[in-house]
């Protein structure tokens, strides 16, 4: 039965005209390029039929030029045609130049579009700047930059001048701003002497006097009766008060006018005697204490053994060498007290600079005039004693809660 038939058959189907069947096979006019292919395929599958691996040598084969009298699907088992290797690699080089410029113009098509959308991003954010009839040429486009970048500053500041005129009218503007003031002012009482300490620190101390520089420290010479201590290294010329106790409010109320001696017994000898001498002074102290000379001792540990010290005292100049630095606590009285039998002088001030946590030690011993003709030390029993060596004036914050003396 034809399917022309069933289609007959079925109620309301329309009919489908139908397209002659081809009864003959159209010719084929194949190339001797694509006969030559097809050979080389049949050899090699015969080679694996057979269980032969090698390729034969190819060989040329008559071809009919009529290719209506040769059937395409015969196998012929003709030999396979072998290809160089030169031609493989032009093979090779014209599908990766055809790939290098297919990506090559597709990245530069996504560039130019990008650049397109930002030319015109550009350009509709000056419509209010521009004119809709000037030419667009390179040097409208530079100035247009520019202005984007003005109007970028521009707004950028108007939103801070904004921002600040609401904080200035905010109720709370007042409040913080005092707050600030007087933590800034607090700040300021509390470490101030840190600060001042530090600049006075490469700024000479004193005013000394040239004529107090010695060439040769073994040399004796007389002086004016005023007592003093001279350290060329660190330009300090200072007074030197000897008539004061050992107490704290003692020794503060002597170093507003100089340097104090601190004898207590058992290191309360003075120059031109054998023991040890001990004259305290400032680093640093508060800006609202007295004196003027609160930071005479700023430089007195970039003293180096070697050093030369000088001390004035009774009409006489005595001249002593740094032998030793060290630094101890506060408490540590006792460190100023050992046996010697020579004149030595220590000079004590608080460290690290701007602080009182701890106390310098720059002992010196002194080698003019000769130490061998030094008189007795004092009596250990004389002076008075003191639980700590003195230092710094109380900060801010202990003026106020009472926190002690430094």
């Amino acid at each position: 039965m034809r399917p022309d038939d069933n289609h007959d058959r079925r109620v309301g189907t329309p009919q489908i005209p139908q397209r002659t069947l081809l009864t003959q096979q159209p010719s084929r006019d194949h190339t001797p390029a694509t006969q030559a292919a097809a050979n080389v395929a049949r050899s090699q599958l015969t080679s694996i039929y057979n269980g032969n691996t090698h390729t034969p040598t190819p060989q040329t084969t008559p071809m009919s030029t009529n290719a209506s009298e040769q059937n395409p699907y015969d196998r012929t088992h003709t030999n396979a045609i072998s290809v160089e290797a030169d031609q493989w690699k032009q093979y090779h080089s014209a599908w990766q130049e055809y790939y290098q410029k297919y990506y090559e113009r597709y990245y530069i098509g996504q560039v130019h579009q990008a650049r397109q959308a930002l030319e015109k991003q550009v350009a509709t954010s000056h419509e209010d700047h521009t004119s809709a009839s000037q030419p667009a040429t390179d040097h409208h486009e530079a100035l247009s930059r520019d202005e984007a970048i003005y109007d970028l500053r521009s707004k950028l500041k108007g939103k801070i001048q904004d921002n600040a005129k609401k904080v200035r009218e905010s109720r709370h503007f007042i409040p913080i701003t005092a707050a600030i003031c007087v933590m800034l002012v607090f700040l300021f009482l509390q470490y101030n002497r840190v600060l001042f300490a530090n600049v006075q620190a490469y700024i000479s101390p004193g005013n000394i006097d040239p004529a107090n520089i010695i060439v040769n420290p073994s040399t004796d010479v007389a002086v004016s009766g005023d007592p003093k201590l001279i350290i060329p290294k660190i330009n300090v010329d200072v007074p030197v008060n000897y008539n004061v106790t050992p107490d704290y409010d003692s020794q503060m109320k002597a170093m507003e006018n100089g340097v104090a001696y601190f004898g207590i017994p058992g290191a309360n000898s003075k120059p031109g005697q054998v023991g040890n001498t001990v004259l305290s002074g400032h680093s640093s102290n508060d800006i609202i204490d007295q004196g003027d000379y609160k930071f005479i001792f700023a430089r007195l540990d970039q003293l180096t053994n070697g050093d030369t010290i000088y001390v004035n005292y009774q009409g006489k100049r005595y001249s002593y060498t740094v032998t030793r630095k060290e630094v101890v606590k506060p408490t540590e009285v006792n460190r100023l007290v050992y046996k010697t039998d020579k004149p030595i002088l220590t000079l004590i001030t608080c460290t690290p600079l701007g602080t009182s946590l701890n106390r310098l030690l720059v002992t010196a011993e002194q080698v003019s005039p000769d130490p061998k003709t030094a008189t007795a030390a004092p009596s250990s029993s004389s002076g008075s004693s003191a639980a700590s060596i003195p230092g710094n004036s109380p900060t801010f914050v202990q003026r106020i809660f009472g926190g002690g003396t430094n």
